[in-house]
């Protein structure tokens, strides 16, 4: 069932009369005042709702910020820590790469000793 052009028309032209005899009897413009009032109320704590909404924003915004500088902050620090890192391998290297000096050295002069005792060896054999 559809409501035709004639019938929305005559539930407009009734709704506040029916709707003021709903309202304990009260006349329709005590009715439309009431309603007026409300809808005052309703727009007021519409405004400030929306108020608060606005600053929870605000809060959240800054909120944000602030983890955004702590995490800049520890990102740094991470960053620190992984140029000591760095600097404390490149020690290591450099031990790593004296003492491979070292050994090469003490290698070089325990072959010159043996070929030498090897030599003197031979050579004292030779003579005997």
């Amino acid at each position: 069932m559809s409501l035709t052009q004639q019938d929305i028309d005559f539930i407009k032209s009734n709704m506040a009369v029916w709707l003021a005899e709903q309202s304990l009897g009260k006349p329709p413009a005590v009715y439309e005042i009431e309603l007026r009032e409300r809808m005052v109320r309703v727009e007021e704590e519409l405004k400030h709702q929306r108020e608060l909404m606005r600053q929870g924003f605000e809060q959240m915004d800054k909120r944000f910020e602030a983890m955004q500088v702590n995490m800049d902050k520890r990102f740094e620090q991470v960053e620190r820590r992984f140029e000591q890192i760095d600097k404390r391998f490149e020690q290591v290297d450099k031990r790593f790469d004296e003492m491979i000096r070292r050994h090469d050295r003490h290698f070089l002069w325990l072959i010159a000793f043996i070929t030498t005792v090897g030599g003197l060896v031979i050579a004292a054999g030779k003579l005997w």
